[in-house]
């Protein structure tokens, strides 16, 4: 099949996006808010941790200080680097073919996760994406000097500009209504995909929304031998 698409470049949130880690994220929340004394969530309430820095997190949901929430990112960070990250971590189904689908026909791709980088490198690497990939983009470790959504979607598109990719045309596909509100900061439209840990208002203000791999891909990937086809009446 012979593949163009509407967007020069295509940046990718990873948490509810390209992946599900929600089973080691609650269980290292857990462990984390009892040690520091806080009540942990349940998993109906991960919406609100899974998306923003854990640094803001830790503030707006269980009123910790700068300094508490400094110590329980060090805590919480420290927790998932001994277990592995890749642990109780999976793709969202058909999310891993679309990724290699659109390297096929060219599309530069990167993360813009406010995830720690070295974590999404794990993660990519471990899935097998990497490969496809032009950038692999995150929050730095400490989640402050580079945390943001906006700010990580600046840094992607520096880092594929500087590899020589087109970025006039770029696209973000996330999950969360940071992912739209981060997007438009930085000036580039959102896709949003209903397969995370998002509430359904979330997805105002995207240019588009989803609810599996196949509508995203429509949107993604036009198929020029079909439209070959039906120009030539077959």
């Amino acid at each position: 099949m012979s593949a163009r698409s509407p967007f020069s470049c295509v940046l990718w949130d990873v948490d509810g996006t390209l992946v599900d880690a929600s089973e080691g994220i609650l269980r290292r929340l857990t462990i984390t808010l009892e040690h520091f004394g806080r009540t942990p969530p349940v998993r109906g309430e991960l919406s609100r941790w899974i998306g923003p820095p854990m640094y803001e997190s830790f503030q707006v949901n269980v009123g910790m200080t700068p300094e508490q929430a400094t110590e329980a990112v060090t805590f919480y960070r420290g927790l998932n680097k001994s277990e592995g990250y890749t642990v109780s971590a999976r793709l969202y189904p058909g999310v891993g073919e679309l990724v290699h689908q659109l390297h096929a026909a060219g599309i530069p791709q990167s993360t813009a996760s406010s995830k720690p980088e070295v974590q999404v490198v794990a993660l990519m690497d471990h899935f097998g994406l990497a490969p496809s990939l032009e950038a692999m983009v995150g929050a730095t470790l400490d989640e402050r000097t580079l945390s943001t959504k906006a700010d990580v979607v600046r840094e992607a598109l520096r880092r594929l500009e500087a590899a020589g990719a087109d970025t006039s045309r770029p696209i973000l596909i996330g999950d969360r209504h940071h992912d739209v509100e981060g997007g438009a900061d930085a000036g580039v439209p959102v896709i949003f995909v209903r397969w995370g840990f998002s509430w359904p208002h979330e997805a105002d203000g995207a240019q588009a929304a989803v609810d599996d791999v196949d509508q995203l891909r429509a949107l993604l990937l036009i198929d020029d031998s079909s439209e070959s086809d039906a120009s030539a009446g077959v």
